[in-house]
C-alpha cells in the first residue's frame, strides 16, 4: 500500500488544481464531485503517512535493539517496538477500509417500492409486514417516511406501496433490501392450519435530484383521472390522480394519494426520476466487470433474498448465511443486526476487489 503513496499524492495535488480553478466553481456538479474524490483521497494519504512514519519508528526500535546492552533498556524498547508494531497493525487496517471506493449514491436518500407477488391477499399483507417493519426502523433511527403511492387491498394489505425515506445514511442502511422477500406462514383465512408461501419484491431506489437526471417535458404525456380506492370506491370526486408516460421507456408511475393533482404530479416526476436514475446506473452496473459483484447481491428484484419463517421465528438472509430466531422483534423494526451484518460482507468484498 505504501508504494502507492507518491501516486495519491499527485492525484490529490492534480485534483486541488482542479478545484481552484474559476470554471470548475461555475460547473457545481463537477465541483460536487471533486470534492467527493477529494473526501475520499485526503484520509488515505493522511493514513499511509502515518503507516511510513510507525514504519520508520519501527526500524529505528529494532536498530536500537541490537545495538543496546543494557537490560532495562533493552525492556523499554521491546515494550515500545511492541506498541509500534500494534499502532502499525491498526492503521493497516483503517487503510484498507478507506481504500474501499465509495458508493456513488452514498448519502443519498431513496424511494422504495413495495410489492405483493406470489400469494395473492397473503402476500399484500406481508407487503403491509414489511411497510411496518421499515417504519419502525425509521423511527429509530430519526429518519422520515412519505407515502408517494399506495394500492390498498381493503384488508389492510397493499399490492403496490411507493415511499420516500430521508435521513442520515438511508441509502447505506436499506440498498440491501431490493430482491423477493419470502414468508412461510399459516394465514388468518387458513382453517386446515397449513402453512403457505408467499412472496414480496422490493426495490430500492437512489432519489434522484433534478441535476442528476434531466426529464424533458416532450418526452412526457400526462393524463389526470379521479382516483379509486379498494374495491372500485372513490377516494375523491375530483380528477386529482395523475398518470405520468415517459415516452422513450414506456415508464408508467400513478400517484393518486394527494388530492391536489399538482402534489401528486411532483410525487409522480420524483418517482419517475429514481428509476430513470436507477435504469441508467443498473446500466453502468451491468458494463463494469464480473469480478466486481459483491456477494450479497447485485440488487437484482428477481433474485430471492431472504427467507421469514414464522413458525419458526426464523429469519435468514441468504447471501450471507446469516439466520437469526428473533423475526418477532425484527418485524418489530430491530433491523440494526442484519443491516450490520450486511455491511461488512458488502466492505470485506470491496477490500477483496479493490
Amino acid at each position: 500500500m505504501l508504494r502507492k503513496l507518491p501516486e495519491y499524492q499527485k492525484q490529490l495535488e492534480d485534483i486541488d488544481a482542479k478545484l481552484s480553478l474559476p470554471e470548475t466553481m461555475q460547473d457545481m456538479k463537477k465541483y460536487k464531485s471533486l470534492n467527493q474524490e477529494r473526501s475520499h483521497l485526503a484520509p488515505i494519504i493522511d493514513e499511509l503517512n502515518r503507516m511510513k512514519s510507525l514504519l520508520s519508528q519501527i526500524s529505528d526500535a529494532e536498530e536500537l535493539l541490537h545495538m543496546e546492552s543494557d537490560h532495562e533498556m533493552l525492556e523499554m524498547t521491546r515494550e515500545e517496538l511492541s506498541g509500534l508494531k500494534k499502532a502499525y497493525a491498526e492503521a493497516e487496517n483503517k487503510t484498507k477500509m478507506l481504500l474501499i471506493p465509495p458508493d456513488p449514491m452514498q448519502g443519498k436518500d431513496i424511494i422504495m417500492e413495495i410489492r405483493a407477488g406470489t400469494g395473492g391477499d397473503e402476500a399484500a399483507l406481508f407487503a403491509a409486514d414489511l411497510f411496518k417493519m421499515y417504519s419502525h426502523y425509521a423511527d429509530q433511527k430519526g429518519w422520515k417516511m412519505e407515502i408517494l403511492s399506495s394500492n390498498e387491498t381493503g384488508i389492510g394489505g397493499y399490492k403496490e406501496l411507493i415511499i420516500g425515506v430521508s435521513g442520515k445514511d438511508v441509502y447505506g442502511s436499506l440498498r440491501w433490501e431490493s430482491g423477493t422477500h419470502r414468508v412461510q406462514r399459516v394465514p388468518e383465512t387458513e382453517s386446515g392450519g397449513r402453512i403457505h408461501t408467499s412472496a414480496v419484491t422490493i426495490a430500492v431506489l437512489p432519489e434522484a435530484e433534478e441535476t442528476d437526471i434531466e426529464i424533458r417535458s416532450e418526452d412526457l404525456k400526462i393524463d389526470v383521472m379521479r382516483s379509486g380506492g379498494p374495491g372500485g370506491q372513490s377516494v375523491n370526486t375530483t380528477d386529482s390522480a395523475v398518470r405520468l408516460t415517459h415516452l422513450p421507456t414506456g415508464m408508467v408511475v400513478i400517484c393518486q394519494d394527494e388530492k391536489s393533482q399538482i402534489k401528486n404530479k411532483a410525487k409522480a416526476l420524483r418517482v419517475l426520476r429514481s428509476r430513470l436514475y436507477d435504469m441508467e446506473e443498473e446500466k453502468k452496473n451491468r458494463e463494469r466487470s464480473e469480478a466486481r459483484k459483491s456477494q450479497v447481491g447485485t440488487g437484482d428484484r428477481s433474485g430471492r433474498i431472504r427467507t421469514y419463517s414464522f413458525p419458526q421465528n426464523r429469519l435468514t438472509d441468504h447471501r450471507i448465511n446469516l439466520t437469526l430466531y428473533k423475526l418477532e422483534l425484527i418485524l418489530g423494526g430491530q433491523l440494526e443486526e442484519v443491516i450490520d451484518a450486511l455491511k461488512i460482507a458488502a466492505g470485506e468484498q470491496a477490500i477483496q476487489d479493490a
